[in-house]
């Protein structure tokens, strides 16, 4: 019998909390952009990322809120655990995903990929012991990843503003508002058991921030940590977005060709002394 608590209340609707704050988040973000137009009339917005003095102290928050909290946590979780057992977790993790994956496929239109997923499914969920071993690569089926950003950038839903979410990072405008629906496909957000499930949680949220761990030092040796991520997230997402095969942006190769340098002048050729009345090249006498 689950015992009816706060934190099971909050737990059950902590999507329809997170789309709330999505919509708060936005109405401060564009009241603080038109602030600080009316202040800065000179400044040039960044078209990508129109709400970026809010985004940056969110940033800030939420790396500090890392140092101070998860990082500490999945540094000791990567020392103490050994890696067979991180990669059971991640397989595990993996497969709590079919279902997001196998909706979406379907709503994109891609019905090979979603008889694919659901077969990864049921093999790794039986054969694989409940995903703790990834038995459907092994035998070439490979994981078709989507989500319902992905989706609505399918159905034409356009990207948005770069926005920075209160602990969860970097998103787009359409990503934050469908991370709701994708926590919804989260089999454990419907698991009756609350202890089980908050334990779950917190070991796939260790064991994925231990997989970033490797990777920090190149966030942290770049001249502005925030446009790195930036630039970082919005590449990876266009890919995503694309399966992996993004048109080519005419757009930047001219902009970048416009800011080319024009090469210099070639010199003038140097006169001819011997002329038409030297011809032949010859010393005059």
């Amino acid at each position: 019998m689950t015992l009816f608590t706060p934190v099971s209340c909050l737990a059950r609707t902590f999507p329809y909390v997170l789309f709330s704050v999505l919509l708060l988040f936005s109405g401060c973000a564009s009241n603080a952009t038109s602030a600080a137009e009316g202040g800065q009339d000179d400044a040039q917005e960044n078209p990508v990322d129109p709400w970026e003095s809010v985004n940056r102290r969110i940033y800030d928050f939420n790396m500090n809120l890392d140092e101070a909290t998860l990082k500490p946590v999945a540094q000791g979780y990567e020392k103490v655990v050994p890696r067979f057992a991180r990669t059971g977790v991640t397989n595990f993790s993996s497969n709590l995903r079919g279902p997001l994956n196998i909706v979406n496929n379907f709503l994109q239109g891609k019905g090979r990929e979603g008889v694919s997923e659901t077969g990864r499914l049921l093999l790794n969920s039986t054969v694989g012991i409940l995903g703790l071993i990834d038995v459907a690569s092994e035998v070439g089926l490979e994981p078709e990843r989507e989500d319902f950003g992905q989706t609505m950038a399918v159905w034409g839903v356009p990207d948005g503003p770069y926005v920075v979410v209160p602990f969860f990072g970097p998103q787009t405008l359409r990503d934050a508002f469908a991370l709701p629906l994708d926590f919804l496909s989260d089999p454990l957000w419907h698991y009756n058991n609350d202890p089980e499930r908050y334990l779950l949680i917190a070991l796939r949220l260790v064991n994925l921030r231990a997989g970033f761990l490797s990777a920090e030092e190149l966030l942290k040796e770049s001249f502005d940590p925030y446009v790195r991520m930036r630039e970082a997230y919005l590449q990876n997402r266009r890919y995503a977005v694309y399966d992996g095969d993004p048109p080519v942006d005419e757009d930047f190769y001219e902009d970048f060709y416009d800011d080319l340098p024009e090469p210099d002048p070639e010199p003038e050729p140097e006169p001819n002394n011997g002329g038409e009345d030297n011809p032949a090249g010859q010393r005059p006498e």
